[in-house]
């Protein structure tokens, strides 16, 4: 590639015979130059632009213009520098405008006179032009390879690699819910990555399309929004505080396929969301195999055992669209369904916390079970549901004010958890430890009468009750516990 035209590079051109006068630093001299403009006013810089190179006669200081002034209007400016054609009014280049420029910075170089300023300033121009050339060829060339990686099993990992390859930069991908999915061509540092993320969350939480830079240790960043407004689906990130037309023409290009490829996504998940929601039932209704195959195939697999089942009330299509994405990037790692009721079902390893990030990213509101196993997930679902609370997330744990601050489908579904227990080891057992405990309320508490109701001795009654209190967990000789246990039986009669 064409190297960009600077003040170094023009004064290395042997047949113009240019000669720096006073030192020039090499900040200055790889400085990019934009053009060479000459003029002999007294103050050229209204029709001057800055990174120009200016070539002068000093015919303006033969007028009496002072160079200091004259000097400290180009510095103002932003001239790159300032060449002094010799021989023409002046031998050589004046002491004072010497002086000036060493004062200043301003790099100053001797024109030949046997070097017309036409001939620089076509040098300069054929550089830019070059350059120009160069790079819109690489553009050409860039956005054809990010298209190819795009092409891949892994569009978007390949694309964003490609990009960052391309760019010679640091480059990743946060997804909706505002964590970093892919970054390439290495991760970064825990401080910078809290940064961006923090960030990224940022223009996620707005809901309009943005950009952002922000610098960090030193090193600047842009931030680009994915996806229209109030449906973001992630944020780009690039590192560099800015980039030429055509760079920006590949990051806009990336920009475009990442926010279709992941609204893609998007209504793919509109259309999964019916068999996920036949897969959770299936699950539910303990045909695991049939479930597992149907994830295998589609999604990458089912969370290993033990799990915690997660209930997650929130903006439905907004949690749908960012777990499916999330579920793209790893597969098998999280099961998701919508229940049928409004509310989504998330299922993950019991050390796992997928559902801080979408309490924090959407305000969702999520309620997780203890531990559990495939065949005891309706169970588990009881717990999550019961354990939703007003904001933000929290873990079941049995207690009385599970049951007296449930309204609704929630008061059921509380009431079925506490009595898992109980109804698992009837089921397991044959007995009918439930009957009994609920014949024992019956008869306002009575065990005599609850005995000959249920057709046994009051030692046994009186057995079997002990034992159902342990498995519940409660004591029959405390008023509380006993009004815990009539609310869940009235809450969750069998069916």
């Amino acid at each position: 590639m064409a190297a960009p035209p600077t003040l170094g590079a023009l004064l290395a051109r042997r047949e113009l015979g240019l000669r720096a006068v006073t030192a020039i630093g090499r900040e200055r001299l790889d400085a990019p130059l934009s053009g060479v403009h000459s003029s002999d006013l007294a103050d050229p810089t209204p029709f001057l632009d800055a990174g120009i190179a200016l070539l002068t006669t000093g015919a303006q200081f033969a007028r009496g213009e002072p160079a200091d002034a004259y000097v400290e209007r180009l510095v103002a400016r932003g001239l790159a520098g300032l060449g002094y054609g010799v021989g023409v009014v002046h031998p050589g280049v004046p002491d004072d405008l010497r002086a000036a420029c060493e004062h200043t910075g301003l790099p100053l170089f001797e024109v030949p006179l046997g070097t017309p300023f036409l001939a620089v300033a076509r040098a300069t121009a054929d550089a830019l032009a070059a350059h120009a050339f160069a790079r819109r060829s690489w553009a050409l060339a860039a956005q054809r390879a990010v298209s190819l990686a795009a092409l891949r099993s892994d569009p978007l990992p390949a694309a964003i690699a490609e990009l960052a390859h391309q760019l010679g930069a640091w480059t990743g991908l946060f997804d909706a819910m505002g964590a970093l999915a892919v970054a390439r061509p290495a991760p970064l540092d825990a401080d910078t990555a809290a940064a961006l993320t923090e960030t990224a969350s940022g223009l996620l939480d707005r809901g309009v399309r943005a950009a952002d830079t922000i610098v960090v240790a030193g090193r600047p960043f842009t931030l680009q929004t994915l996806g229209r407004g109030g449906a973001l689906r992630g944020v780009l990130v690039v590192e560099g505080a800015s980039l030429d037309q055509e760079a920006r023409g590949v990051v806009t290009t990336v920009v475009a396929m990442a926010g279709f490829a992941l609204e893609r996504a998007v209504d793919l998940a509109r259309g999964q969301a019916a068999l996920r929601a036949g897969a959770l039932r299936a699950l539910v209704s303990g045909d695991t195999a049939l479930a597992a195959d149907i994830a295998r195939a589609a999604w990458g697999g089912l969370p290993a055992e033990p799990l915690r089942a997660w209930v997650v009330r929130g903006d439905g299509a907004d949690l749908l669209a960012a777990l499916e994405v999330r579920a793209g990037q790893a597969p098998g790692e999280t099961f998701f369904a919508p229940d049928g009721e409004g509310d989504t079902v998330l299922l993950a390893a019991a050390d796992a916390d997928p559902a801080r990030a979408l309490a924090e990213r959407f305000g969702a509101r999520a309620g997780g079970s203890r531990p559990a196993s495939y065949r005891a997930l309706a169970a588990a679902l009881d717990e999550a549901r019961a354990a939703v609370p007003a904001r933000g997330i929290a873990v079941y744990a049995p207690g009385a004010s599970d049951l007296f601050r449930a309204p609704g489908a929630d008061l059921a579904a509380a009431a079925r958890a506490l009595l898992a227990p109980l109804r698992a080891h009837d089921a397991a057992r044959g007995s009918d430890l439930e009957g009994d405990l609920a014949a024992f309320f019956a008869h306002d508490g009575v065990a005599d009468r609850a005995a000959e109701a249920r057709g046994v001795h009051r030692h046994t009654l009186r057995a079997r009750l002990a034992q159902a209190s342990t498995l519940l967990g409660r004591d029959l000789s405390r008023f509380e516990d006993k009004a815990v246990m009539w609310a869940a039986l009235r809450a969750a009669p069998r069916r």
